[in-house]
């Protein structure tokens, strides 16, 4: 029996592992650092307190349960020896037949790693509670320490990075702001928070039409936002935000700009591209070990469009099917295919009832692209428990105004070491 070997729990991985569970000519073995499949694209409605951990994650080892040749494992990968067709992890070392990378990406600061600990990036649930708890601190301080609307920096927030990330915390923001922390507050005003949203770019949500990234612009205006384009930051420190000689003075700084592949893929001596991803062939493996495929977005594939495919769900979705159809075809002595995208668009939240969408030839915003937006995103996600969750609260969300995820969690779980009592 051939082993195959994946990296990663997320939509590539997951996918792949479910093709190939139901082959009886291959082992499986999957390994994640978390025991959960997360669907990022909805991360920042938990970092925005509209939903919780769980109704966007899922355990692994139960969407993988009926597949008795998949095998999880909790841990993470270290290194690879391709040659000697071999992976090393903290949990041990495996051989394999093939081997799937899908272990994603994380945000990149641009050599400037020492801003992460005032400008908290979101790619994990632990970033998104960081995220959450910030937030709503700044709303408490505010209202604990001073008097009203002389808030300042206080409940300044500040995101740097126009993408699609960027421009949903910051309509997030805005629309929390607004409507549902406006009635809470006694002795300063939510509404007058100042949010500002930082693109170094000529424009918001570049991989938008100019019209959609225009239209979006202008609700996160309606929202209290100001967006800045054309803007690059230039420094980030406990004060704020310098972009050259300008400062802006911000408690809370958010960040959602670039990208930078793990250091797993660095050691494996391939070609790699400005952020780190690995370039591979038409059929998504490298060039010089084809046992090796790499899917989501470590991957850097440019051969169907001259660009890179986004980081998008689907993208990843049909990687995994890709690769897995791949390998069960050389095994049964067929030849391999190369992978082909079907584009499914791509479409970016403002807040309640704002979005855009961009789906080939069909390009709209507003109440209806938003129903779009919620009714894709529902259908991504995994299990029907967290699809009726997010359902409810949702709607809960849109009929009240109200965001049930309001806690602010303490990292600290300690009582005497918190509280200073030796017994």
């Amino acid at each position: 029996m051939h082993h195959v070997v994946i990296v990663g729990g997320g939509f590539a991985g997951l996918n792949g592992a479910k093709l190939l569970g139901k082959s009886k000519s291959v082992a499986v073995t999957l390994i994640d650092r978390e025991n959960y499949h997360l669907f990022q694209p909805l991360l920042y409605q938990v970092a925005m307190a509209a939903l919780s951990p769980a109704d966007i994650a899922s355990p692994i080892r139960s969407i993988l349960s009926e597949y008795h040749n998949v095998k999880v494992l909790l841990g993470e990968v270290v290194g690879v020896d391709p040659r000697r067709n071999r992976l090393f992890a903290d949990i041990g070392e495996y051989n394999y037949d093939y081997l799937i990378l899908a272990c994603g990406v994380r945000h990149s600061y641009f050599g400037r790693e020492n801003w992460e600990k005032w400008a908290p990036g979101l790619k994990t649930i632990e970033q998104a509670l960081e995220i959450r708890r910030r937030v709503l601190t700044a709303f408490e301080r505010a209202e604990r320490d001073m008097a009203a609307n002389q808030a300042g920096e206080r409940l300044t927030f500040i995101i740097v990075g126009g993408g699609p990330t960027g421009v949903e915390l910051a309509g997030a923001i805005g629309e929390m702001c607004r409507f549902t922390l406006a009635r809470d507050f006694r002795r300063i005003d939510p509404i007058s928070t100042r949010i500002i949203l930082l693109e170094a770019g000529e424009r918001i949500l570049p991989s938008f039409s100019v019209k959609l990234a225009g239209r979006a612009a202008r609700d996160l205006v309606n929202l209290g936002v100001e967006v800045k384009t054309s803007s690059k930051v230039t420094d980030i420190n406990a004060e704020g935000v310098a972009i050259g000689t300008e400062k802006i003075r911000a408690d809370t700084v958010l960040w959602a700009a670039g990208i930078r592949a793990p250091a797993l893929a660095r050691k494996l001596g391939g070609e790699l591209d400005a952020q780190g991803r690995i370039i591979v062939e038409p059929d998504l493996s490298l060039h010089y070990y084809p046992n090796i495929f790499v899917a989501g977005d470590l991957a850097h594939f440019a051969h169907q469009t001259g660009e890179p495919l986004p980081g998008l769900a689907p993208v990843a979705l049909q990687q995994g099917r890709s690769i897995a159809k791949n390998i069960m075809r050389e095994l049964a002595d067929q030849p391999r295919r190369n992978f082909i995208y079907r584009d499914k668009g791509q479409v970016a939240t403002i807040g309640r009832g704002r979005a855009v969408v961009d789906i080939g030839k069909m390009k709209f915003g507003g109440f209806f692209a938003w129903l779009v937006w919620l009714i894709v995103h529902i259908y991504y996600l995994t299990g029907f428990k967290n699809r009726l969750s997010v359902t409810l609260n949702w709607g809960w969300s849109f009929l009240t105004f109200r965001r049930g995820a309001r806690l602010i969690v303490s990292k600290e779980w300690r009582f005497y070491h918190r509280s200073g009592e030796n017994g």
